[in-house]
């Protein structure tokens, strides 16, 4: 079946409709791992060329936020979560490492938190996975890659905690 942005769109916010609960983000994620099946959608809606951080679709109603990122080269990213908000991180292109993070000390004012590392996997083309708010995770790409994201909301001017790896 073919996808478009605007029937994934809708699909997306049936489901935190019928469950705004984590139960309706799982569905969501299991949306995202079927469109990242559909190359003509992968192809129309993240571009290996596009920018890193592209904002296709915010929820009026929901205020979730589907993203493409195209990620150019190599690139590595500190442990963080996504603040009082979830995320999905689907593999398009590429490979990305997954790590996940323990919390051993909290940020206070300007000083990092402390984070130990908890175990690594790999995200391959097709694969989709849930981050609920205040999960601790990092991804290192050693090649371009391209994602398909969702945040619970749109992320780009809200501050987060930083982490330093233990």
């Amino acid at each position: 079946m073919a996808h478009t942005l605007e029937s994934f769109a809708a699909a997306c916010s049936a489901a935190i409709s019928a469950d705004p609960g984590p139960g309706g983000r799982q569905r969501v994620c299991d949306l995202v791992r079927e469109v990242l099946q559909d190359s003509d959608f992968v192809a129309t809606n993240i571009k290996a060329d596009g920018p890193e951080r592209k904002a296709l679709y915010e929820d009026p109603v929901h205020k979730f936020a589907i993203l493409a990122h195209s990620y150019h080269g190599a690139k590595d990213s500190s442990p963080h979560d996504h603040g009082p908000t979830w995320a999905i991180y689907g593999q398009a292109t590429g490979a990305t490492v997954m790590t996940d993070w323990e919390r051993v000390e909290v940020p206070s004012g300007d000083k990092p938190g402390v984070a130990k590392r908890v175990r690594d996997y790999t995200l391959t083309p097709g694969m989709a996975y849930l981050y609920e708010p205040g999960v601790l995770h990092s991804p290192r790409r050693d090649a371009s890659t391209t994602l398909l994201r969702i945040e619970g909301f749109d992320l780009s001017d809200f501050k987060r905690d930083r982490y330093l790896a233990a």
